[in-house]
């Protein structure tokens, strides 16, 4: 039947349990010697066995002396006799006690090896508890990693643990000694107990076993840690964290505190390795480090790197070049800084100087530009030029001739000789000698043009007039014989056939002079002669 099966099994296992003992130990269980039914293992056995010893050699003494003292020789030595008795005695309790004490130690080193065998060394799946003292089970399921392999949970039993299925369902007794046959069945192989009769009176309490300090009795009548730090048992400071141990407790100081005396002081962690790189702020319980401007905490929270605000985000409005800890704006060309050192402003060229542009200075963004008055071309960026109109376009007609002076143009007529002048060639007028009018008036009027700028320095040579036919034993005589009313030119003559006419006050244009310069001619025969160059002098409006 299953339970007489059961029950023989388990009285098999007890008796087997002396021999798996001396098969762990090396130890083979024996009756030891013995002496009147007593073992001979315990020192009050050895002790015992001396006094029986004792007695009988004295016996025997005694017994040898009365023999001896019965008859006359021995009386006459029984005094020797009772000397060679007590040295025998004397000898004979030494080698005893000589025996017993070597036979005393061997036994005490047998039993202590036996003891520490016994008592520190357990079965596999269980190890030494050194609160209860005694063996304890081993839970396989929390210390070895993985236990069960595909998917299996582990369970952990006496001396063991098994590997079910996750599915499988386990029957427990709460600890109860109940008889139960053991079953195996389904998919699965889940080891079910069959309950024993719920009416049978429950097995008498374990007795109370003594806990050491700070340990309690549990439940399963086991010594357990008592956790003070929950219990609230403990005695720590509001400052300091409870840290339980096994049979303890432990007031520690937080993070960044340090312990000092009873009190829990803040610990400088800016005095402490690993220094930050610019600055340390130390907080209550902790520290941070800070950076200077222009850089940012490493991963590592000490060390600070550089910012590259141009690549971040640029601040400059046109230019950025980043440096160490800062950056730089720079403008285009054309602008400058503000005052913020960020922003670019235009820089107004045309203020910076009035001889910037020849006539006029014209600012842009970022640069500038010159331009000219009507008539004239810009030449090299900034100089002034004057427009020849008479060689692109002009408004003359046939009859007429262009004249271009600076900034403009004007056209004079072909034929410019008024009666009773005729024109014999270009410009040149002649007055007849056989028309009576013509002797009181010049023989010759030449026609010429000449342009010179506005506010010309003076004074200054600008015009010279020279005899084109040179007779002997003549006199010529120069002179402005009209248009210098205002005393703006002066004629000097430079040889006996020219003069030179020199502006001595400025003028300013646009404005036309006509002046007429005179040269006469007179002879060794009192002959005399005059000769008119018209000089038309167009000033033009600028000083370009």
């Amino acid at each position: 039947m299953p339970g007489r099966r059961g029950e023989q099994e388990r009285q098999a296992a007890l008796r087997a349990l002396p021999r798996r003992r001396a098969e762990r130990t090396g130890w083979e269980p024996s009756a030891g010697p013995t002496c009147c039914g007593n073992s001979l293992s315990s020192p009050a056995a050895l002790a015992r066995l001396a006094q029986v010893l004792g007695a009988l050699r004295g016996a025997l003494l005694c017994a040898q002396v009365r023999r001896r003292l019965s008859s006359p020789r021995g009386r006459r030595g029984a005094g020797g006799a009772l000397r060679t008795a007590r040295r025998g005695l004397v000898g004979f309790m030494m080698l005893t006690i000589m025996f017993l004490a070597a036979f005393t130690l061997t036994t005490i080193n047998s039993q202590e090896t036996e003891e520490t065998i016994t008592y520190t060394q357990c079965t596999d799946g269980y190890e030494w508890d050194p609160v209860r003292q005694r063996c304890k089970d081993i839970d396989e399921c929390e210390i070895v990693p993985d236990a069960c392999k595909g998917g299996m949970k582990c369970v952990n039993h006496y001396g063991g643990y098994l590997c079910l299925p996750r599915t499988a369902q386990i029957i427990v007794n709460n600890g109860r000694e109940d008889t139960a046959a053991e079953s195996t069945g389904g998919r699965n192989n889940v080891i079910r107990r069959t309950p024993a009769d719920p009416h049978r009176p429950p097995p008498n309490p374990t007795h109370q076993i003594q806990c050491a300090t700070g340990y309690e009795q549990s439940e399963q009548n086991v010594c357990q840690d008592i956790d003070e730090c929950a219990t609230g048992t403990h005695n720590c400071r509001a400052d300091q964290v409870c840290v339980n141990l096994r049979g303890s407790f432990s007031c520690q100081c937080p993070s960044g505190y340090q312990k000092r005396g009873e009190q829990c002081v803040d610990i400088d962690e800016c005095n402490l390795p690993p220094y930050c790189h610019h600055r340390c702020v130390n907080t209550p319980g902790s520290y941070y480090c800070q950076c200077n401007s222009g850089f940012q905490l490493a991963a590592n929270n000490h060390t600070c790197v550089d910012i590259n605000e141009c690549d971040a985000n640029n601040p400059c409005a046109q230019q950025c070049y980043n440096i160490l800890g800062s950056f730089i704006c720079q403008c285009n060309p054309g602008f400058e800084l503000s005052s913020d050192r960020i922003n670019c402003e235009d820089i107004d060229e045309c203020r910076t100087s009035s001889y910037i542009c020849q006539y006029q200075c014209v600012n842009e963004p970022g640069k500038f530009s010159c331009i000219c008055p009507e008539g004239y071309q810009v030449v090299g960026a900034r100089t002034c030029q004057d427009i020849n109109e008479c060689e692109t376009t002009n408004e003359c007609r046939e009859d007429e001739m262009c004249w271009n002076y600076h900034g403009g143009f004007r056209c004079y007529p072909r034929n410019p000789c008024q009666e009773p002048y005729v024109l014999t060639s270009e410009n040149r007028c002649v007055c007849p000698v056989s028309n009576a009018i013509c002797r009181e008036l010049p023989y010759s009027i030449v026609y010429k043009y000449m342009s010179i700028r506005s506010d010309r320095t003076v004074p200054s040579d600008i015009f010279q007039i020279q005899a084109t036919t040179i007779y002997p034993n003549t006199i010529n005589t120069f002179r402005i014989k009209s248009g210098n009313e205002n005393g703006e030119f002066y004629l000097r003559q430079t040889s006996a056939i020219s003069a030179m006419l020199v502006l001595v006050k400025s003028l300013s244009g646009p404005r036309e002079h006509i002046v007429d310069l005179e040269m006469l001619t007179v002879n060794s025969l009192n002959y005399r002669t005059s000769s008119v160059l018209r000089l038309t002098i167009i000033v033009g409006p600028y000083a370009f």
